[in-house]
């Protein structure tokens, strides 16, 4: 058995967790470490924004991590929407939050089919606390080196298996900026490393198709669904001649970015579109 605990990453986790619907000390919360999820990685996640304490966009989650269960065989017999909300909203009373963060995960805990080993559980449920990600005044993009693969069986699946992109994340920071947008195989923009990314150009909102290899991020359903946006495949240079550029995501919501490579946008042309963005969020 290995401790379950998250490092604490640009903001505090809380001290209490949900695990498998029993509120504890995060400390305690124990995941075997001969499981799949242990040896492979297999298990989805997903992170929600919690105001004035209650979950933003609970019905986007919820159905995404039903699908990515799906796709890569994760079991949620055991769950169901009604059982998760209840814990949820336990952690968030027990936790006193009002504005914060709330990462869901469920962890395939079934035998291997490489290493055999006898489990008593399927799947297990972690839910953590944690304040929301500062967002830099000056948010600086670099172009990461390392590719996304569109046509990865992962793709588009938000999964524990999340290392390629915490290794892109540190690559920038290490040099200096703040994110990076990943591009795939065929040099096409998919996202940032950890959030989508839209651009506008004169009075049109662009945003990667999910071809590209993107994830389906739920703040970039959002907007989607509220403003008029044309999804494309398309490579750096038409991200280069933006008016401007700005990332989505639960942790930060909606970012303006400041640089890319070095090339700075103006800081009075963010518009109607970008300002009734954020309002709505």
């Amino acid at each position: 058995m290995f401790d379950v605990q998250f490092a604490r990453v640009l903001a505090k986790m809380h001290e209490f967790v949900s695990f498998n619907h029993q509120i504890i000390p995060a400390k305690s919360a124990l995941l075997s470490a001969v499981s799949s999820a242990a040896f492979y990685g297999k298990g989805i996640f997903t992170t929600l924004a919690i105001y004035d304490k209650k979950p933003f966009l609970w019905e986007k989650h919820w159905h995404r991590l039903t699908a990515d269960a799906k796709k890569i065989g994760v079991d949620l017999a055991e769950f169901s929407e009604e059982t998760v909300i209840k814990s949820l909203s336990a952690i968030i009373e027990k936790n006193n939050l009002t504005h914060a963060r709330v990462r869901l995960t469920f962890f395939d805990e079934s035998l291997s089919s490489v290493w055999q080993t006898e489990n008593k559980r399927q799947t297990s449920l972690l839910i953590v606390a944690a304040d929301l990600r500062p967002t830099p005044e000056n948010l600086r993009l670099t172009v990461s080196p390392f590719r996304v693969n569109a046509s990865s069986p992962l793709a588009g699946v938000k999964s524990c298996n999340y290392l390629e992109n915490i290794l892109a994340l540190e690559n920038a920071k290490a040099n200096g900026f703040d994110e990076a947008i990943r591009l795939n195989e065929n040099g096409e923009i998919t996202s940032a490393c950890l959030a989508n990314v839209f651009w506008i150009k004169g009075e049109k909102l662009f945003t990667p198709n999910l071809e590209t290899g993107c994830l389906a991020g739920t703040t970039r359903a959002f907007v989607l669904e509220n403003f008029a946006v044309e999804k494309r495949k398309t490579n750096l240079a038409e991200l280069n001649k933006a008016d401007e550029i700005f990332l989505t995501s639960t942790g930060i919501g909606i970012a303006k970015v400041k640089s890319l490579d070095g090339k700075f946008f103006g800081d009075n042309i963010m518009g109607e579109l970008q300002r009734g963005l954020i309002i709505s969020l």
